[in-house]
């Protein structure tokens, strides 16, 4: 029961539809914008390319070289090309990894970020940017780096890979977990978190089905938003901890660790937080692990890549500074987690 709380909305314009990315140079407008640099990462220059060409003479150029984990000489040469093109803006089109580079351009300069999500990562709908320098990830939050505006148009999700689509969905639905046993949860992050759960849940297995179904984009698209929001509005915890920690040392691939980590996590975690039995059944960590073998999905650290040898840097560093968790976290605890992790294991709540 909730009698005290505090809640505060992140000041942002969401333009949500089948299409709306044909509008974007509206919003562009609409912050008083003239000229933008596009941001993608190779793999997505044809679209950063049409994104650009549909911006027509607002658009700056295209730097086509955004990574995973934001590493920071990428994000150096980012800056440089932004101030020699006199950019006044940027527009992140993509998944996590491009718009986490336009947090990284808005954090040293200030230039205000337009997002357009084709993944479900969830990262457009919050304050906190990532970098990786020398096998480390920071993180932190800035209220610099949030996009002004967001426009999810899920027709740009049909050609996302079936494999990428449910790690990716895997991911959101992390951003939820988390917020459901955050310290600084309420009535509404909680709302927002079931329905985003639920809505790429029940999404995944139709996209996985029949990958150009629009609705069940949409949907999928939906439950993102709601997911990323609860991630942007509430403090994370052992799951996200324990994925920075494997993507930032062992550049181990975003979605795919979160997909394998997230079960386990909810199965440590499902005795201290009966939100996550109410979501998810009696056995949340297990269905949610059947539901990514189902569809395909990784389920295991060492098929990541992660050595047997890496376990114990991963404890280290997951150990080192205090996060909110719902039930105490030993070292012992996090060595038995990740080695289930690593070896594939179906977890159970214990």
């Amino acid at each position: 029961m909730w009698d005290e709380f505090v809640y505060q909305s992140l000041p942002m314009r969401v333009v949500f539809g089948a299409g709306t990315s044909a509008r974007l140079g509206e919003e562009v407008d609409q912050l008083g914008l003239t000229r933008v640099l596009v941001l993608c990462t190779p793999e997505q220059e044809a679209l950063g390319r049409r994104v650009a060409d549909g911006l027509g003479s607002r658009a700056a150029g295209v730097y086509p070289h955004a990574r995973m984990h934001v590493p920071v000489e990428v994000a150096a040469r980012a800056r440089e090309a932004a101030a020699e093109l006199g950019a006044d803006g940027c527009v992140a089109a993509g998944g996590g990894s491009t718009i986490g580079l336009g947090k990284a351009i808005a954090l040293e300069h200030g230039l205000p970020v337009i997002a357009v999500p084709t993944t479900y990562a969830g990262s457009e709908m919050t304050p906190i940017w990532g970098v990786t320098q020398d096998g480390r990830k920071r993180t932190g939050r800035d209220p610099a780096v949030l996009p002004r505006s967001v426009v999810y148009d899920p027709e740009l999700t049909l050609t996302l890979p079936v494999p990428l689509s449910v790690t990716s969905g895997f991911n959101a639905v992390a951003h939820a977990v988390e917020g459901l046993y955050a310290p600084d949860a309420s009535p509404i992050i909680s709302l927002m978190a079931r329905e985003g759960a639920q809505a790429i849940l029940e999404a995944l297995p139709l996209v996985a089905a029949r990958p150009t179904d629009l609705a069940a984009r949409t949907r999928a698209q939906y439950g993102a938003w709601l997911c990323g929001a609860v991630l942007g509005a509430t403090t994370m915890s052992l799951h996200h901890k324990l994925c920075h920690v494997l993507g930032g040392t062992f550049d181990l691939p975003h979605a795919e660790v979160h997909t394998v980590v997230l079960p386990h996590v909810v199965a440590f975690n499902a005795p201290a937080c009966p939100a996550l039995t109410s979501l998810l059944g009696a056995d949340p960590g297990g269905a949610l692990w059947d539901l990514a073998t189902k569809l395909g999905a990784p389920r295991s650290l060492a098929e990541l890549g992660l050595p047997a040898s890496g376990i114990a840097e991963v404890v280290r560093q997951a150990t080192a500074s205090p996060y909110a968790n719902p039930r105490p976290v030993t070292a012992d605890d996090l060595t038995r987690l990740v080695e289930a992790a690593r070896h594939g294991e179906r977890p159970t709540v214990s």
